[in-house]
């Protein structure tokens, strides 16, 4: 075992980035240099230190690991307990490794008040690795909602012309939720008499406050997720935020929604979970066909890839929701998958509008015959995104579906047409931007990618299909903990009478009381 405090070091060490970072003095060319080196050197050192981490992680135990505890609130029993099992090890990885990829993607389109954005950007790391290696409920909704200042900031100071009316909008959608969380964990915390989320886990909450927590925790992780039909701030965050924000958003916000749907809602809410996923179920598979819909009649390269994003998302709690160990997997898996491949199609927009600064789809077209190697990673990220058999993304909406296929196989039937709603939206893209004629000479007069793009775009290719050829390095570590979760959650339903659903139980309840 590792014998020095790995997650502590992980969560902080990019706020002693900030701290040089703001020492740095000198003319302004001089603090934009140097910030963005020592932001590019933090977060790969980052990096460097998860994927140590990853190697230590012993992948058959569903246990947490790497445990660290102190008292931080001692009068109120709230603790700093951090830890990370088969479920959250590679959304850390996840947060690491983008976050370097983002300081590069900023290199050299982020002009303007440079340390600033960098200062952002690493504490919104911070926050991330911390959100997702909370094992205590307060220290989880610090840094929850945490992250919403920096990438608040990003998207009001550094985004495009309607960026104050999108980081509003973020900002208000989410507070909304956030703060019906807020007074679920309170009515937890008063009923267990803990924020210890393993105790919590194991401590069974009254049949008749299920319903209510669940709904107050729904609220928080739907908007995040995003799911239909408290999806409509996403677009306009994408479309609002610089290349980076887009990929940070994508990449990792997204995937707080459901890491909170699988620590806390169906281990603590097992019953409510229950009642509610035939709800949960149908509002993904609309939120698959309708967003996968809209997308096809996209103009904007950025907003079609953002609702895109709402169909794959729609996958993940699909799968989650399903109960399934297969359904379960998969939905962990498509977020990663997805994590990965919608924040290197952002990247991909980003390539072409710091050419042409238009996100028009209609301005470009021809690009295989100027830029041959865009093409080719496009078109690798492209058939990712559908889910060709060989890229990551086909294993996660292949799990998903066989998860929810063994619970509703209606609902898996209108699930899987999503699929092919799916490629159509990415192949008109594609076949517009990259093929026919070029009507525009300034997209015809453009180059081809450079080193720096090569350099943060072909790992996350290689990653893509990397995970589509061998999906059971990520699955051996992950199916302890999906195993472990699933076990709770049916354990918490076996509590209950036999032969009754949550509001039959309720009224039981009642009637006992009374």
């Amino acid at each position: 075992m590792i014998d020095f405090a790995i997650l502590s070091l992980l969560i902080f060490l990019p706020l002693v980035g900030v701290a040089f970072i703001l020492l740095i003095r000198g003319d302004e060319n001089r603090v934009a240099r140097n910030s963005r080196y020592v932001a590019l050197y933090t977060t790969i050192f980052t990096f460097i230190l998860s994927i140590y981490m990853l190697i230590k992680f012993d992948g058959t135990s569903a246990e947490f690991q790497f445990v660290e505890k102190h008292d931080w609130l001692p009068s109120l029993g709230i603790q700093y307990h951090v830890g990370v099992d088969g479920i959250s090890l590679f959304f850390v990885i996840l947060a690491t490794l983008l976050t370097p990829i983002c300081i590069l993607a900023s290199w050299n389109s982020i002009k303007m008040r440079v340390k600033e954005y960098m200062i952002a950007f690493l504490v919104l790391e911070t926050f991330m690795i911390g959100t997702f290696c909370a094992l205590d409920a307060v220290l989880f909704y610090v840094f929850f909602e945490g992250v919403l200042i920096p990438m608040f900031i990003i998207i009001g100071v550094w985004g495009g012309p309607r960026r104050i009316y999108s980081a509003f909008k973020l900002f208000l959608y989410t507070l909304l939720g956030s703060v019906l969380m807020l007074v679920a964990l309170l009515a937890l915390y008063l009923e267990v008499g803990s924020s210890d989320i393993p105790t919590l886990m194991a401590s069974p909450v009254a049949q008749n406050m299920q319903i209510w927590l669940w709904l107050a925790f729904f609220a928080s992780f739907a908007v995040k997720m995003p799911m239909w039909p408290v999806h409509t701030w996403l677009p306009d965050a994408h479309v609002e935020a610089p290349t980076a924000g887009s990929v940070i958003l994508a990449g990792v916000l997204l995937k707080m929604g459901g890491y909170g749907f699988l620590r806390f809602s169906l281990p603590m809410f097992p019953e409510a979970t229950e009642f509610f996923a035939p709800m949960v179920m149908w509002l993904s598979v609309i939120a698959i066909i309708y967003t996968s819909l809209v997308a096809l009649v996209q103009e904007d390269m950025k907003k079609l890839i953002a609702y895109s994003s709402v169909a794959h998302m729609g996958f993940v709690t699909l799968g989650i929701f399903s109960a399934t160990t297969q359904g379960v997997e998969g939905g962990i898996f498509q977020m990663l998958s997805h994590g990965i491949i919608s924040a290197a199609l952002f990247l991909c927009v980003g390539v072409v509008y710091d050419r042409l600064h238009t996100r028009e789809i209609s301005r470009y077209g021809g690009l295989v015959k100027n830029m041959p190697k865009y093409a080719t990673v496009f078109m690798i990220l492209m058939l990712g995104s559908v889910g060709l058999p060989g890229t990551s993304g086909f294993v996660g909406e292949f799990l998903t579906l066989m998860g929810a296929f063994q619970v509703d196989t209606v609902v898996a039937v209108f699930a899987t047409t999503g699929v092919v709603l799916g490629a159509a939206y990415m192949l008109v893209l594609y076949r517009r931007v990259v093929f026919g004629t070029q009507k525009n000479d300034d997209a015809a007069a453009m180059k081809d990618m450079n080193k720096l793009e090569y350099s943060y775009l072909i790992p996350l290719v290689l990653l893509v299909l990397w995970l589509g050829i061998a999906p059971s390095y990520v699955m051996d570590k992950v199916a302890p903990s999906v195993e472990k979760l699933i076990g709770q959650y049916e354990s918490g339903l076996k509590a209950k009478p036999e032969g009754t659903d949550l509001a039959t139980a309720k009224q039981i309840k009642i009637g006992n009381a009374e």
